[in-house]
């Protein structure tokens, strides 16, 4: 009998016993598992989330709170600042690009945002081409997001009404159905995958606001958010400092706003490492428990395998084997549990918080979990290994 025999006849000996602790390590794996494609999906999405706009401004408020709504579309906007500011920022020396976005409305639960059509290529590049259609030109033309259009099954040509509010069913202050069904928009694109938060909005023309709202005037036209690319680092200190002066107007560093977002997730990201090292402990319980159990039946076997001259090297690997064969399997079916189950939640994760989770690929943590999950497995075998080691095999055949 060869050793890889004997170790899964140990383990199919005792059934229950051996599914328990292989389920055990499964759950500890892919919950770890999952809180990795999580992390990686965070820093991914705060590394792409705002390309190359350094500087956000917008009506006095939270500054996260402004970047979230901004680039992530989380969120109610800080407010709104008025649209002759636009004219202004973009006379700056120090800028390069900056584009107003108007924001407050949705269709069916997802952000429609006002926004200039350069906007794309300046973020994303002229490379990017649309997935299906053209680029919006006129009042009413909308082009929308990846996700929107594979969620709701949208196409080119298809129109629709928004709604008042960034949830889905808003009515108005006064009870009544919104008016904002009176206002049609035409699909004429769909966005390729940007792997950003673009990805779950409806983009249109910047008027859009203006003329759902009904704003009369060119003085009272007004706008959520401008996007700054600075042309140089020292010159986004420039903007800010210029900016950030002005009356209910705020003018952030975005990278700063979104590391201080990804701060208050890596806090929380710690708490939930509480809960996963107390698991990881209970899966290693669970190891040990089983070859404990095992201890008494397993004495009469080494001792056999001693009388008749195996190595210590064959009798320590079938101890300490049945440990690591249980801990083996639990880790293969954990990885592929943690990234099913990640693929299976990515489009309820991404619609709800805007975090793309990438599945199927090898993570840097992964390689340390792996190492460390086949360490607590030969840790918790070597007590009750060592244990049916040292008994006199002589003692064990006497009547």
């Amino acid at each position: 009998m060869n050793l890889l025999t004997l170790l899964w006849r140990n383990v199919l000996h005792r059934k229950t016993l051996s599914l328990l602790t292989i389920m055990s390590v499964g759950v500890t794996v892919a919950l770890v598992v999952f809180l990795l494609l999580c992390s990686d999906g965070l820093e991914k999405g705060a590394e792409k989330g705002y390309g190359p706009f350094e500087v956000t401004i917008g009506a006095k408020g939270s500054a996260t709170q402004l970047a979230l709504n901004t680039y992530y579309h989380i969120g109610a906007p800080t407010g709104n600042i008025p649209y002759t500011l636009l004219d202004e920022v973009r006379k700056d020396p120090s800028v390069d690009r900056a584009y107003a976005m108007t924001t407050g409305d949705n269709y069916n639960g997802f952000p429609i945002v006002g926004m200039e059509a350069e906007y794309f290529l300046t973020r994303y590049g002229a490379d990017k081409q649309m997935a299906q259609g053209k680029i919006y030109e006129k009042l009413g033309d909308t082009i929308v997001g990846s996700h929107v259009a594979s969620t709701l099954g949208l196409h080119v040509g298809d129109k629709f009404q928004g709604a008042h509010g960034l949830v889905k069913g808003a009515v108005d202050d006064d009870g009544d159905e919104d008016e904002h069904h009176s206002f049609t928009y035409t699909i004429v694109g769909i966005l390729p995958p940007l792997f950003t938060s673009d990805d779950r909005a409806v983009f249109t023309t910047l008027d859009y606001a203006w003329a759902v709202h009904e704003s009369q005037k060119t003085e009272k036209k007004e706008v959520t958010t401008i996007l700054v690319k600075p042309k140089t680092l020292l010159g986004a200190q420039s903007i800010k400092t210029t900016y950030g002066q002005m009356n209910n107007v705020q003018a952030i560093y975005t990278s700063k706003a979104v590391a201080d977002v990804v701060n208050v997730v890596d806090k929380g990201t710690q708490a939930l490492s509480v809960v996963t090292v107390i698991c990881i402990l209970l899966a290693a319980g669970s190891i040990l428990l089983s070859l404990v159990a095992a201890v008494n039946e397993r004495k009469k076997d080494v001792g056999l395998l001693r009388l008749i001259g195996k190595t210590k090297t064959f009798i320590w690997v079938s101890l300490i084997g049945e440990g690591i064969l249980l801990t083996f399997i639990g880790l293969v079916g954990g990885l592929l549990a943690g990234h099913a189950g990640g693929y299976a939640s990515r489009e309820a994760v991404f619609e709800y918080s805007g975090l793309q989770i990438q599945t199927w690929h090898f993570m840097p943590g992964e390689g340390w979990l792996i190492v460390g999950t086949l360490l607590i497995g030969i840790i918790a075998s070597i007590g009750p290994a060592l244990q049916a080691y040292r008994v006199d095999p002589l003692q064990l055949f006497k009547s």
